[in-house]
């Protein structure tokens, strides 16, 4: 074999191996994506169980979630997509609606009349709490009965840290 046709080779091993590497890692990056996706819904499912169990019937999961991120700050429909990772119209739909049923305050910036400021309403500030009582009650649990403690949320969440990074740089480096 020839010096040229060993380089070959054994680059196309390089491939190779790198090729079972990444069919070896699709399935558990696979797994990852849904499993992602499945917690936001189970978690929208906990909120809304805390509502209905309320009687509250006027807001949806997702709502509720917008006012928890919200909190106490006043920030634009873009600053709350940016926090809370809602599609655009989904924003501006949602925050229509409680602004309508009196969840939330909005008003024009002084400094710049295209931006509109939102912030909680007392009502809005009422399902904020709920909310936060409800992450409280889960925290007293978690470790004794999920198993879940300090260490296992700083490992994920720098694994989930680390795969948003990736997408985002896919996005903007157009990878």
């Amino acid at each position: 074999m020839s010096i040229k046709s060993g380089a070959a080779f054994a680059l196309g091993q390089t491939e190779q191996n790198e090729q079972k590497g990444t069919n070896a890692l699709k399935p558990q990056y696979l797994e990852a994506v849904s499993r992602v996706e499945r917690l936001h819904r189970r978690l929208l499912d906990l909120i809304k169980d805390e509502f209905d169990r309320m009687g509250w019937d006027d807001i949806n999961a997702t709502q509720a979630l917008m006012m928890f991120n919200i909190g106490n700050s006043e920030l634009t429909a873009g600053e709350l997509r940016t926090r809370g990772y809602y599609l655009g119209s989904n924003v501006s739909y949602n925050l229509k609606k409680l602004v309508d049923m009196g969840y939330i305050f909005q008003e024009r910036s002084k400094a710049d009349r295209r931006s509109v400021r939102i912030r909680l309403s007392p009502k809005g500030e009422e399902v904020a709490e709920v909310i936060d009582e409800l992450y409280d009650r889960h925290l007293v649990s978690l470790e004794k009965i999920g198993g879940l403690g300090n260490e296992e949320f700083s490992g994920l969440n720098n694994a989930l840290e680390r795969l948003e990074r990736f997408w985002v740089d896919q996005i903007l480096y157009k990878l």
